[in-house]
């Protein structure tokens, strides 16, 4: 495990790694660099459902759709804040799935692990269907599933090697998504200023008029801040990369430490340029995304192509993560005897079986949606609909409990604390039990949230029966070097 310097770590330092971690995923190398790792959590926060998923958003709460960002901003702050310093203390592959089983008992660690690592796997074949129809669009009669396949033997290949070759393509997807986005936010407030050609200073005229800023009253709200709950996923990849990085204490600390003002300026920001440049009701915001209604908005030519190729980048980025993710996470649960076997198997320091499961697993999800379009597959997008908060909770009440077991034990290991600890975790936990109770008011999201709530109970059932037959009482206190 990583030591510190013997000088008393701060709330935001971490001290210089002298070595790997002596843990389970030493057979894994740390090919990561920092400026990977860096790079692979600024990207993280922007997906595809930044670019198009937010269109649904703004429709339904119109400009108070910046609140409801900064809302759910705010609870994705202090997940990552939680999760950052569960894992600068003790860095795995697994993650919060490591942090559950240590706080809570195995059974929890089986749950929070397989649901994430579902939940991964099923988002890789839905980028690879919307990567395929983008390219189709392009290549009319082409067949999108053969897209996807070749997508999929891509990623797989960057997966199966060196696990810096995964950190070079992620370094480069990011860094074109960042570029992509940052030009948006700055042609955005050049318009707002009226500085652009041809362009007039809008003023408060979308913020406040046509409805005013809450034009569907509370209810359209709800739905907008739902909608931005989910779009927040993908945080937790970088959590995940860390272990196998040249320094796992310093690049979670980093990462943790820059979540405010990435969130703060890539959706916060985001949405505060679109609302304000472009009126809500505008059908092309949620036919065709914001981003591309913006664009259109102010008159620049080829919008719909550069928004489709950002889209692709942000779509392929997705696919590498995501696979490389649930491998891991597959990886790290088999090292803790919570799966089969032949999943742990390391080449190379690279868990290929695991990368192949979970890429077949994913295509699997593509075939669904072909041959059982209207029952099956949608059955898949329902389970997963909610998993993420599933987590966040898990992460919530690991770190209540190890946070207290930290400073009674190993107090230099806290080189990132939560603040205001344990109120703000408490709120936090208040806040996701809230959008559950939201959640059940929609029809919508009361069928993702059954239906996750279905996968859950079987995996926390399997999870408790696999700990009785362990002779595992539950007992949390798992050693650290095990994981």
């Amino acid at each position: 495990m990583d030591r510190t310097s013997a000088s008393p770590p701060t709330a935001d330092s971490a001290a210089p790694v002298t070595s790997a971690p002596a843990t389970a995923d030493s057979a894994l190398t740390h090919g990561l660099k920092q400026r990977h790792l860096s790079m692979i959590a600024l990207g993280g926060v922007i997906g595809a459902g930044l670019f198009v998923g937010s269109g649904a958003g703004i429709a339904a709460a119109g400009p108070s759709i910046v609140v409801a960002y900064a809302i759910s901003g705010l609870l994705v702050m202090m997940v990552m804040r939680m999760l950052g310093e569960m894992s600068a203390a003790n860095p795995a592959s697994g993650s919060f799935s490591v942090h559950a089983e240590r706080a809570i008992g195995p059974w929890a660690g089986f749950t929070a692990g397989w649901s994430f690592w579902f939940l991964l796997c099923v988002a890789v074949g839905l980028e690879g269907i919307g990567a395929a129809q983008i390219v189709s669009g392009w290549l009319p009669g082409t067949p999108e599933w053969a897209w996807v396949a070749l997508f999929m033997v891509i990623f797989l290949g960057t997966n199966l090697a060196a696990v810096k070759n995964f950190g070079e393509f992620e370094f480069w997807f990011a860094a074109l998504k960042v570029i992509a986005i940052t030009l948006f936010l700055v042609l955005g407030l050049l318009a707002i200023l009226g500085v652009l050609p041809d362009t007039d200073a809008p003023g408060l005229t979308n913020l406040t008029g046509d409805g005013g800023f809450l034009p569907k009253g509370m209810d359209g709200f709800i739905i907008g801040l739902l909608a931005s709950v989910f779009a927040y996923g993908g945080l937790e990849t970088v959590t995940i990369a860390a272990a196998e990085s040249e320094n796992p204490v310093q690049g979670v600390a980093k990462a943790v430490r820059t979540a405010m003002w990435r969130i703060a300026v890539f959706y916060i920001g985001s949405m505060a340029v679109i609302v304000t440049l472009v009126p809500w009701d505008n059908p092309k915001v949620a036919e065709v995304g914001p981003f591309y209604a913006m664009l259109d908005h102010l008159g620049i030519g080829g919008a719909a192509q550069i928004m489709n190729v950002v889209i692709l980048i942000a779509l392929l980025s997705a696919m590498n993560a995501n696979i490389y993710g649930a491998s891991r996470m597959a990886r790290s649960l088999v090292a803790r005897g919570q799966g089969p076997a032949v999943l742990g198997r390391i080449s190379s320091g690279v868990p290929r079986n695991a990368v192949l499961f979970s890429s077949v697993f994913g295509f699997l999800c593509v075939l669904l949606s072909y041959w059982r379009p209207d029952d099956v597959f949608p059955w898949l997008l329902n389970m997963i609909g909610a998993v993420i908060l599933v987590v966040w909770i898990f992460i919530a009440v690991s770190q209540l409990i190890l946070r207290k077991r930290t400073e009674r034990e190993e107090p230099e290991k806290l080189v990132v604390r939560m603040w205001l600890f344990p109120v703000l975790t408490i709120v936090a936990l208040v806040g996701m039990v809230g959008i559950f109770l939201l959640m059940l008011r929609q029809p919508d999201t009361r069928d993702q949230l059954l239906a996750t709530g279905a996968l859950t109970a079987v995996l926390i059932g399997i999870g408790v029966v696999r700990q009785r037959r362990r002779g595992n009482d539950g007992a949390a206190g798992i050693p650290a070097q095990r994981e």
